[in-house]
């Protein structure tokens, strides 16, 4: 009778709250997951108390746990009486289970609470989430503009060891007014990337990417540069100032400026003209022949070196060729890290040619400037393309502005010994433009480094 009564009141509870029950029950169950430290902890914690009863036991001589004992012996003697051994042992065991599920359950109800107010997600799924992401590979991303940190959104779902090493060439817009009228290191691609990574602080994160339409001498900038500019000023230096921002945005990974010298760009034009400065090259409208920077030979920020040096996986791209990835690889210290490292890397290839940088220029002819800008040297294994065409009406919108689709010329990029991986990767927003599609790319590149890396 005892047991029917006991299934009945199961049933009820499970007709008044299934699904909410279930969902408690396997949140629960979650927390003995491997890997989260939380069984053997919970095991020591057990030991610790059975262990302190004992020496309790010890110090006043049993008296107290042998009457304690024999009141409970007298309490289930009695029980037993009333009710066989096979009914009453699993009710209480049943209950024991019951009220150690109960004060779990209210124990992690109030530390989740504590550490996460109002939060929806549960902190089990985040603990969860934490040691995937703290197990994911070491991702060095190397790039600038907006095609690194569109990326670098995409990539923070599967990793948290991610080091953005990014340009600091920039001379034009908000970056450039700060580093002409503070003597500064452009923040502006560090800003976007540490937006990119930081980790769902959806108000700080709008509050950095704020920019200014008003007011003397602020129209134009951005919240995040003058909050980088100013924490330059402080900490002594923008590597600091990165990582003390880092820290406010909660951010996943790290982002490295490539150089901490005032890099200036210049390139030599195929009519033998040379362009100084990174926002003045693609106006020149010139066929690019060659690319450098001043100082020529700029020292690589140690950080970005060690990461290059521990990385994974490498990649390259996407962005504007000669002024968002060529710059830093004109760290020659960079470059030299990336070719004697031994994981796998790839090229993210842009899709449309860039007017002022890459007109008429092939897969290939992208593939052969980063390798003139590295001596020669292979510093990647294969190279992404986008698969599917753009549509008609973003053609049209592009051809207005003389860019046109990047040529997959294949036997080129064979004969320069690169794999090809040919992914949709894109979507077109409604104004027609094309962009790379955070999860997309990221999930091919994932995807990609899982077989290079099970393949060596």
């Amino acid at each position: 009778m005892s047991i029917g009564f006991l299934r009945q009141a199961l049933n009820a509870l499970q007709k008044q709250s299934p699904s909410r029950t279930s969902h408690r029950v396997n949140q629960w169950f979650k927390w003995l997951s491997p890997g989260l430290s939380i069984k053997r902890w919970l095991l020591i914690s057990v030991g610790g108390v059975l262990l302190s009863m004992l020496g309790l036991a010890i110090w006043v001589k049993l008296t107290p746990i042998f009457w304690l004992m024999e009141l409970i012996r007298g309490f289930l003697g009695a029980i037993a009486n009333i009710l066989p051994n096979y009914i009453s042992g699993p009710l209480v065991i049943l209950g024991g289970l019951l009220l150690l599920l109960w004060g779990q359950t209210r124990t992690v109800g109030s530390i989740t609470q504590v550490l996460r107010p109002g939060a929806e997600e549960e902190l089990i799924d985040v603990l969860l989430a934490h040691r995937r992401l703290y197990r994911g590979p070491k991702i060095v991303v190397i790039g600038g503009g907006t095609g690194l940190s569109t990326l670098l959104r995409g990539l923070k779902t599967y990793s948290a060891n991610i080091s953005a090493i990014v340009t600091v060439a920039d001379d034009g817009g908000s970056s450039g007014r700060l580093r002409q009228e503070f003597g500064v290191l452009p923040p502006g691609d560090i800003r976007n990337c540490l937006a990119a990574l930081a980790d769902e602080e959806k108000l700080l994160t709008e509050l950095f990417q704020y920019r200014f339409r008003a007011g003397d001498g602020l129209t134009g900038h951005s919240f995040g540069n003058l909050f980088l500019t100013a924490m330059s000023d402080i900490t002594g230096d923008l590597e600091r100032a990165v990582a003390a921002s880092s820290k406010v945005l909660a951010v996943r990974g790290q982002v490295l400026p490539a150089t901490l010298s005032d890099v200036r760009l210049w390139a030599e034009l195929a009519d033998g003209r040379i362009i100084e400065g990174e926002s003045s090259i693609p106006k020149a409208g010139g066929k690019i022949v060659k690319i450098g920077c001043i100082p020529a030979n700029p020292p690589a920020l140690p950080a970005a070196i060690k990461a290059i040096k521990e990385a994974d996986y490498i990649i390259i791209g996407p962005g504007s060729l000669y002024t968002s990835l060529i710059p830093n690889l004109l760290v020659s210290d960079i470059a030299d890290a990336i070719a004697a490292s031994q994981a796998p890397s790839i090229y993210v290839c842009n899709v449309m040619t860039q007017p002022g940088e890459t007109q008429g220029y092939t897969v290939a002819d992208h593939i052969r400037a980063i390798d003139a800008a590295c001596d020669g040297r292979r510093l990647f294994d294969a190279v992404l393309v986008h698969k599917k065409s753009p549509s008609a009406q973003s053609l049209i919108r592009y051809a207005q502005q003389n860019s046109h689709p990047v040529f997959l010329d294949r036997e080129d990029v064979a004969q320069l010994g690169r794999r090809i991986v040919l992914a949709n990767v894109l979507y077109e927003d409604e104004t027609g433009f094309v962009r790379h599609n955070p999860q997309k790319l990221a999930k091919v590149l994932l995807k990609w480094y899982s077989g290079a890396h099970h393949g060596k």
